[in-house]
């Protein structure tokens, strides 16, 4: 059953990766892979949500899965976050690929330690 959650998950997430990296890069006339930092920190956010909850006793092992292993993992993709690195640089944009690296990193930290901080102020 946790192998279907997973797929579930996945199949959403994935989806939503998706659309909310082509709805986010209409928006910006860049080189900047702007949808793929929405997406790696939206993900980001709720696997800190979840993650926090489970830390303050909210033990949902199919949730987890669903959400955490299925809905996160294919919303946020470190592959894409590392081909459009490379390919910044391959294009000589050092400084994109800079501030490329540099804020997917610190938004993903910052948004998993945001989602743990709003989990503990919801069920600690």
């Amino acid at each position: 059953m946790t192998f279907v959650l997973v797929a579930i998950g996945g199949a959403f997430g994935a989806c939503l990766r998706f659309l909310t990296d082509r709805w986010v890069q209409a928006r910006h006339d860049t080189g900047f892979p702007w949808g793929t930092l929405t997406a790696n920190s939206i993900g980001s956010l709720v696997l800190g949500i979840l993650t926090g909850a489970a830390l303050f006793g909210l033990q949902l092992p199919e949730l987890q899965a669903l959400i955490g292993v299925g809905f996160c993992g294919a919303l946020t993709t470190f592959s894409t976050f590392g081909y459009e690195s490379v390919r910044l640089l391959a294009d000589g944009a050092r400084l994109y690929a800079v501030l490329n690296v540099l804020g997917t990193v610190l938004a993903g930290i910052g948004s998993g330690v945001l989602g743990v901080v709003l989990a503990a102020a919801f069920w600690a």
